[in-house]
Parts: structure tokens; sequence; C-alpha cells
């Protein structure tokens, strides 16, 4: 069995930076033709120059032959002001900024303390058409860490939507039954994006067995009954969401420690996790605009001529991949089957993983 799908778009990734571009570069320009680039390096990417300097060092790692655009952020401080907002605008390849609650998860101590100290940026993001990118979650450590997002939601979301009418939003890696109704029922200028994991996965999973390192990840995985809630937004042709893998890899001595980091690494094989997920629904016919339009129309891009194809063949996930020099990572179903392979037809030819 194979379908024929545009070739995706993957719009929540981390690239990393150093030597492991190279090997984390390929693995996302081999399945999608752009992927949005999270800024939240040490140091962060909190300006255009840096944005087009680590532009350019990405697009030295990807591989001959393969059409590849990665679509630049920047990371929002305290800091950052109106004019920062206009000169990323008119860079050409800075299409969003990131809001990271300060602390909120990797590499976020730099992120905004207030978003009453940013709404001049952000309407100047409203003003100039750049997407906001939100993680989240609220830092506050008195809130328990299951119930972070619905309270982002009535405490932060609704007032910034309600306030910048005219910004465009996406609320990034959404986990709760809350998110995905809150987004269905926003304004058009609201969207979300999902990970894999948490179509696939529900809390238990972090248990299994014992402690599982490599199955954490922020915001963490919830109940059954929230997972359920985003295969169904997910599958529901609505275009409010869209494929965001937030493949976030970490050196292995990095997550089996006595404090790991949370992040999960899936970009290796991500289209064909999806489709896992919408063929167990039934609903592969939604998979291509989940995955190839409706991300796309939000951000206002064209959408992608190129095609893959996606065909049902059972293969095993390797127990490691390599990241970078001398580091290896653990991918989302390691040792596992998986049941779909997918061939993106670009320019050098199938590309197939």
């Amino acid at each position: 069995m194979s379908i024929e799908i545009r070739t995706p778009d993957d719009f929540h990734h981390h690239l990393r930076d150093g030597d492991k571009l190279t090997t984390l570069v390929p693995a996302v320009a081999t399945q999608f033709c752009r992927a949005i680039v999270m800024p939240n390096l040490r140091p962060p990417v909190t300006n255009t120059a840096e944005a087009l300097a680590y532009r350019e060092r990405i697009m030295a790692c990807v591989p001959d032959g393969v059409s590849f655009e990665p679509l630049m952020t920047l990371y929002l401080t305290d800091r950052t002001t109106p004019e920062m907002i206009r000169e990323a605008k008119a860079s050409g390849v800075v299409v969003a900024c990131k809001l990271y609650p300060a602390g909120a998860t990797t590499n976020s101590d730099s992120g905004v303390t207030d978003i009453a100290l940013i709404m001049p940026a952000l309407t100047a993001m409203a003003e100039e058409g750049l997407i906001l990118c939100v993680h989240g979650e609220v830092t506050d450590p008195g809130v328990d860490v299951f119930d972070k997002e619905a309270l982002f939601i009535e405490s932060k979301m609704r007032p910034l939507v309600e306030s910048l009418p005219a910004l465009k939003i996406v609320m990034e890696h959404v986990t709760t039954k809350e998110a995905a109704e809150f987004v269905a029922a926003a304004p058009a200028n609201v969207a979300a994006s999902i990970t894999p994991q948490h179509l696939m996965y529900n809390r238990n999973a972090i248990f299994k067995g014992g402690c599982r390192p490599h199955m954490y990840c922020l915001p963490i995985l919830k109940r059954e009954l929230h997972r359920q809630a985003l295969v169904a937004a997910a599958i529901s042709g609505s275009p409010k969401f869209f494929l965001g893998t937030d493949s976030a890899p970490h050196e292995v001595k990095t997550k089996e420690n006595g404090c790991g980091c949370a992040g999960i690494f899936s970009s290796f094989a991500a289209l064909a996790l999806y489709a896992e997920v919408f063929d167990a629904e039934g609903a592969l016919d939604k998979l291509e605009g989940f995955a190839s339009v409706n991300g796309a129309t939000f951000y206002g891009l064209p959408l992608n001529d190129e095609r893959t194809t996606l065909t049902k063949e059972t293969w095993t996930v390797p127990l490691t991949y390599p990241l970078g020099g001398e580091g290896i990572v653990v991918p989302l179903r390691a040792g596992e089957e998986l049941t779909w392979r997918t061939a993106r037809a670009g320019s050098a030819g199938a590309v197939t993983v």
C-alpha cells in the first residue's frame, strides 16, 4: 500500500548548532522542504544578524541536490524592541519570533519574564506580519507540571489574543484537551502545531517498566483523554492544526543522568510516525492537509510542488543515531518497528527514510 502527498514542512524543529548540524540538518532536509528553526541556542538567537549567521551554518550542511529552506526565528527577551522586529521582517528570512516564558523549558533562562514587557515588540510583529510562536506553559513552581499549559491559556493566551487581534499566533506543541478546544474556538489568527509523541503516547509511557528519560519532553506527556483530543484535532481537517515535530535531540549522557534534559528526537522518521497515527485512525486522507497544507497556509507560504510517497512497510528503528562528531542520541521508538517508509522525490532523486 502506498499514498502520495505534497512534500511537507516541519513547523517546529530544533537543529542545535556546531557539529550537531552535520547530522541533524540532513535528517530534516531529506523529509521536509522547509522547517521553522528554533532559536534557543546558547547563547540564543535574539537578533537578525545572529539569525542570518545561523542560517548560513545550517545551509552549509544541506545535502547536495536536496531542496531545503530553514525558516528562521528570533528568541524574544525582555529587551526585544520594535526596531529589532522591523529589522527582522526586512531581512526576508526571519518569519517568526519565539516566546519562551523564562525557565519554561530547555535554554529558556533568557526568555520573557512578563508579557507586558514585550507588548511594544508584539505590536510591531502584528504590524509587520511576523508570527508569534508560543511555548505555552506558566513557570510558577507551585503549579503542577501537568496543569501548566491549561493555566497558561487562561492567564496569558486569552488576554493576549484579545489585546492583539491582528497578531498571528501559533501555540506550539499543544498537549491538552483545553489547548485543542481553545485553538479550535479562537479567531482565525490562532493556530497550533502538534508533535508525534503527543499524538502517540500518554504520560504512562514515561514510567513504563521504570523511569524512561527518552520519553521525557516539555510540555510533558499528559493523560489519555488529552492524547485522544489531540488526535481528534489533528485528523479533523481543521486548518488550525498542523505538523510541528519539536524534534529536540540530546546526547545520551545528558538524558541518562540524575537530571535528564527534556526533549524527544523524532526527525529521523517524523513523517512515518505521523502516518502511523493517521493510519490507525483511518484518516490517511487527512494527512496531507495536516502535514503539507495547513501550516504553509497559516504562515503565508506557497505550497510545495514536490511529492513524497509513503509506503506501508515494516522496519526496525535503530537503538541510536549519531549526533555530531562523537555523540549519540536515542530516537523515539528505538528498537521498535515502524510501519511506514517515506520517499521524497526531489532534484536529487528519491530520498528514502
